[in-house]
C-alpha cells in the first residue's frame, strides 16, 4: 500500500512539473524569477525534458495501479528524483545557492528518491 502511495505522489508531481515545463515554460520558470526569452533553440531545450518527465510520470503511475509492476517504477522514480536532487546539490556547490523554493525542491527530490530506494530494498525478490 505504501508503495502505491509513494508512486502516486511521485508520478503526479512529475506529471505536473513535466506538463508545466512542456506547455507553459515561461510561466513555470517565471515563478523562480527566471526569464526564458523567445529563442526557439532554448525553448526546445526546456520543453524536451518536460516531455521526458511526462513519460516517466506515466511509467511510474502504472506502477501505482498495477501491483505486478512496482519494482521498475520504483527504480525509475529513484533515478529521476535522485538525479534531480543530486544535480541541484552539485549546482549549489558550483554556482551558489538558488532561491529557497529551489532548495526546498532539492530536499523533496532527495526525500522521494531516498524513499524509493528504501522501498526497493524492502521488496521481496522477484
Amino acid at each position: 500500500m505504501m508503495n502505491r502511495i509513494l508512486l502516486s505522489v511521485s508520478g503526479v508531481l512529475l506529471l505536473l512539473v513535466g506538463t508545466a515545463t512542456l506547455l507553459q515554460p515561461h510561466a513555470f520558470f517565471a515563478t523562480e524569477g527566471i526569464t526564458l526569452g523567445n529563442d526557439p533553440g532554448l525553448l526546445s531545450e526546456i520543453r524536451a525534458p518536460g516531455g521526458l518527465l511526462i513519460g516517466c510520470a506515466i511509467a511510474i503511475l502504472l506502477g501505482a495501479f498495477r501491483q505486478s509492476m512496482t519494482q521498475t517504477p520504483l527504480i525509475l522514480s529513484a533515478i529521476v528524483y535522485g538525479s534531480f536532487g543530486l544535480s541541484r546539490l552539485l549546482s549549489m556547490g558550483l554556482d551558489g545557492l538558488p532561491s529557497s523554493s529551489l532548495i526546498a525542491a532539492a530536499v523533496v527530490e532527495l526525500a522521494i528518491g531516498g524513499l524509493c530506494v528504501v522501498f526497493l530494498l524492502r521488496l521481496k525478490p522477484v
